[in-house]
């Protein structure tokens, strides 16, 4: 079969920054059963009177996740840009409520990560469970800011997703481009990238599966980062073999995780 990600797309993403693939990722019936998990996942969440809008890396406390966020279909639109040895570093199961989801502020996920990550290399495919559409928030990007990274930010108001934002001098909101993508369709993304989205006033639910991977030159060093040695943070080797003397978690035995909270992209 041809790859969805070909040798030209492949260029692109390491031009702009991103990809946006109007391609079905799973088999229907797969694809399906994740709608399903992420579903029964939600109303789990919501049991204690919350709306959690993210589940943070459920495939801790859940092996069964394995089947999709290492599943050769998602792998192998990571492998023309990172290579063949890819881990797994973090997944979000991730929502916008009809009317209510808030806006996400401008910013890039490398800022949170900083110090963990040697070089900083880590690529996001977005997963919609849902059609994830400029008229329900979704993703937003500036093309070409992840040749930068690591901008300064600011405090913004409270009735946002998080308290931060980068500074408004240092990004062009006019260049930003919607990533509208439908159900079972993906994105790809750089960590360094600047990114956020607007709210969801629409009657239409905003879902998405969120995978972040690395190619296994890149080291992890949690110590060097607070909160990263305070979880005890694991990665997961997914494809191929380590390059980097990394740890690898057992992806079969459950652990602490998949707790819930407010944030989501």
């Amino acid at each position: 079969m041809k790859p969805i990600v070909t040798p030209e797309l492949a260029k692109k993403y390491d031009q702009d920054g991103y990809l946006i693939l109007h391609h079905p990722v799973f088999a229907p019936d797969k694809f399906e059963a994740i709608r399903r998990v992420s579903a029964a996942k939600f109303v789990e969440a919501t049991k204690d009177g919350r709306t959690p809008a993210l589940i943070d890396c459920p495939h801790w406390a859940d092996p069964a996740l394995w089947q999709w966020i290492a599943a050769d279909e998602m792998l192998d639109l990571v492998e023309p840009i990172l290579g063949p040895d890819i881990g797994i570093f973090a997944c979000h199961l991730l929502r916008k409520p009809p009317a209510v989801g808030k806006r996400v502020p401008w910013h890039e996920d490398s800022a949170y990560w900083k110090g963990a990550l040697t070089p900083m290399e880590v690529t996001s495919v977005t997963l919609a469970l849902e059609p994830s559409i400029p008229e329900n928030g979704c993703l937003r990007v500036i093309p070409g800011t992840h040749r930068g990274g690591y901008s300064e930010y600011d405090s913004v108001k409270d009735d946002q997703v998080f308290g931060i934002e980068i500074k408004p001098a240092q990004l062009d909101e006019s260049q930003a481009v919607d990533i509208g993508i439908q159900a079972n369709e993906a994105s790809i993304h750089e960590c360094k990238i600047m990114h956020g989205s607007n709210p969801n006033n629409s009657s239409l639910l905003r879902s998405v599966l969120t995978v972040r991977y690395f190619s296994t030159k890149v080291r992890f060093t949690p110590q060097n980062h607070p909160a990263f040695e305070k979880w005890n943070f694991p990665i997961y080797l997914a494809r191929g073999r380590d390059h980097a003397g990394n740890h690898y978690a057992d992806p079969t035995k459950p652990r602490g995780g998949g707790e819930s909270a407010g944030t989501a992209v």
